[in-house]
C-alpha cells in the first residue's frame, strides 16, 4: 500500500511538472509576440494614380517642373542630388538659357587652380546638383546625427515589398510605383503619437516611414509654402505629389523611352510568332501523318 501511495504522489509531481512546462511554453509565444519587433512601415504607402503608371505611361512636363521648384525651395536645403546634372532639365522643357541661368543659382567647388587651390565658382549645366554640406559627417552633424539621404535614385531605392500574393499581380498590371507612393505617403503621414508610444527627443511619427515609427525629419511642408505660377494648388497634397513624381523622373529620366521601347519589342515579338506559327503549318501541312 505504501508502495502505491508513493507512486500515485511521484506520478503527480510529474504531472504537475508538466503541467507547468506546459504553461511556459504556452505562455512564450504570446510573450515573444509582445515583445517582438513591428514591421515597418506600419502603414502601408497610400496608392496614387501618376500619369507615369502602366506599360504607356509618361510623365507630365508641368508636373516635374512643379516638382523641381518644390525641392529647390524645399528639399534642397538639405538633401543633395549628386548623380543629376543640371543639363537634364532640358526634359523638363526648359531652355538652354534656362538651364543655364538656373544652374548659375548654384556654387560648385572646383580645381585644384594653377597655384593648387581649390576655389568656387558658379554652376554650369554640365554640373550636377550640389550638396548644401560639405561632407556626410558634416551633413549629420547639422540633422541630429542622421545624415539626409541624396535624393537621386530615392525614388526607385525605396521601393516598398507589397509580399505574396499582391507581388505576382504586379507583374501584369505593371505597378512600378511603389516608392513616389512612399514618398508621397510619408511627406503627407505626420500625425500625433498615438497613446503609450513614445517619440524620442529629436524625432517625429510618421507611421509610414520604412524602418521605424519615428525619424529624425521635421515634418517639411505646409500650406502656401510654394508659389506655383499655374495656377494649381498650394497645398502639402500637391506638393508632395509633385515633388514625388519629379523624384521619380531624376531616378528614371528614361522611363518613356523604356516603355516606347518595350511595346515595339512586344509588337515584335507577337508577330514573329504569328510568322512562325504560319510557317510551321506551311511546312507540315505537306507532310503525311
Amino acid at each position: 500500500m505504501k508502495k502505491l501511495v508513493t507512486s500515485i504522489l511521484s506520478l503527480a509531481v510529474v504531472v504537475g511538472l508538466s503541467g507547468v512546462a506546459f504553461a511556459q511554453e504556452a505562455a512564450a509565444p504570446a510573450a515573444h509576440q509582445e515583445s517582438a519587433t513591428p514591421h515597418y512601415p506600419l502603414k502601408e504607402p497610400k496608392e496614387l494614380d501618376w500619369t507615369f503608371a502602366g506599360p504607356f505611361g509618361h510623365y507630365d512636363k508641368g508636373q516635374l517642373q512643379r516638382g523641381l521648384k518644390v525641392y529647390t525651395e524645399v528639399c534642397s536645403a538639405c538633401h543633395s542630388m549628386n548623380l543629376v546634372p543640371f543639363r537634364t532639365l532640358g526634359d523638363l522643357g526648359y531652355s538652354d538659357a534656362q538651364i543655364k541661368a538656373f544652374a548659375a543659382n548654384y556654387e560648385v567647388q572646383d580645381g585644384p587652380d594653377a597655384s593648387g587651390e581649390m576655389f568656387t565658382r558658379k554652376a554650369v549645366p554640365s554640373d550636377h546638383f550640389p550638396s548644401p554640406y560639405p561632407n556626410a559627417e558634416a551633413a549629420a552633424a547639422a540633422n541630429n546625427g542622421a545624415a539626409p539621404p541624396d535624393m537621386s535614385l530615392l525614388a526607385k531605392a525605396r521601393e516598398v515589398e507589397r509580399g505574396f500574393p499582391r507581388f505576382v499581380f504586379d507583374i501584369f498590371t505593371q505597378y512600378q510605383e511603389s516608392g513616389p507612393d512612399y514618398i508621397y505617403s510619408l511627406l503627407t503621414g505626420y500625425e500625433d503619437a498615438p497613446a503609450g508610444f513614445q517619440v524620442p527627443a529629436g524625432a517625429h511619427y510618421n507611421p509610414y516611414f520604412h524602418a521605424a515609427a519615428a525619424f529624425a525629419m521635421p515634418k517639411p511642408l505646409s500650406d502656401g509654402q510654394v508659389t506655383y505660377d499655374d495656377g494649381s494648388p498650394q497645398t502639402v497634397d500637391q506638393y508632395a505629389k509633385d515633388v514625388a513624381s519629379f523624384l521619380m523622373w531624376a531616378s528614371e529620366p528614361h522611363l518613356e523611352a523604356r516603355k516606347r521601347t518595350g511595346f515595339m519589342v512586344m509588337v515584335f515579338l507577337l508577330i514573329f510568332t504569328v510568322l512562325i506559327y504560319l510557317t510551321k503549318r506551311s511546312i507540315y501541312s505537306r507532310i503525311d501523318h
